[in-house]
């Protein structure tokens, strides 16, 4: 018995000395750096002016590497962030990639395809390297999708150029609904993953005194004051 005792004592000691190897922590996730837009990424921002991937409504940045286009996506909401590619300026008939924040505080990338004004998932998903956060109450989030894919309907070829559609929204139990504006934002043009460019689209709060009919009432108002008699 005093044999076996000491004989566990001296395993004992060898493990104390030497623990378990434990489970390599996860790398947090690297923020977005806007001070790369326009030089080696091209991003999309819709808000208040001056804003970043933390502070826009919406943010979008692609980039080539390698073969894939790598996409970065950030949004004022709790539920969903996505982008549409299509070929007009309407919904219907597009790809769409969305980051999905589920009711487990997961952010998932998922697959659809516009079927009128309805988002339908599609099992093929093309995303890899797939992360994503939900941190003060926005999802973001970054993946890549090859540039060629085989022909098919609900998968677009990025290396021709598209209108980007940009949406954001609530999510049910880890499922997209209705989008949060009426009339989400959209391209000007058609975007070639081949060009970078850093563009800034103002939301409805800061677009009232951009209009070209509040310009010329400005204008009109300003000359009647400068016109009128004392």
């Amino acid at each position: 018995f005093l044999v076996l005792v000491f004989y566990l004592a001296i395993i004992y000691s060898d493990y104390t000395g030497y623990p378990f190897p434990t489970a390599p922590p996860v790398d947090p996730f690297a923020k977005i750096r806007v001070d790369d837009c326009g030089k080696t990424k091209g991003c999309f921002r819709y808000g208040k002016p001056g804003c970043n991937a933390e502070t826009c409504d919406y943010f979008l940045s692609y980039r080539r590497i390698g073969a894939d286009v790598e996409f970065e996506l950030s949004a004022d909401t709790d539920g969903w962030v996505a982008v549409g590619f299509s070929s007009d300026k309407k919904m219907g008939g597009d790809d769409v990639m969305a980051c999905v924040h589920d009711d487990n505080g997961r952010v998932r990338i998922q697959h659809f395809y516009n079927v009128g004004q309805w988002a339908k998932e599609i099992q093929r998903n093309p995303a890899r390297d797939e992360e994503g956060v939900f941190e003060n109450n926005r999802v973001t989030c970054r993946f890549k999708r090859p540039v060629y894919v085989p022909r098919e309907e609900t998968i677009v070829d990025l290396h021709l150029s598209w209108y980007y559609l940009f949406a954001w929204g609530p999510a049910i139990q880890g499922s997209i609904t209705r989008h949060d504006i009426d009339s989400p934002p959209v391209s000007e043009r058609v975007v070639s993953i081949y060009k970078y460019e850093d563009i800034f689209m103002p939301s409805a709060a800061y677009q009232t005194f951009s209009s070209p009919f509040c310009l010329l009432l400005i204008v009109a108002l300003t000359f009647y004051l400068l016109m009128g008699t004392p």
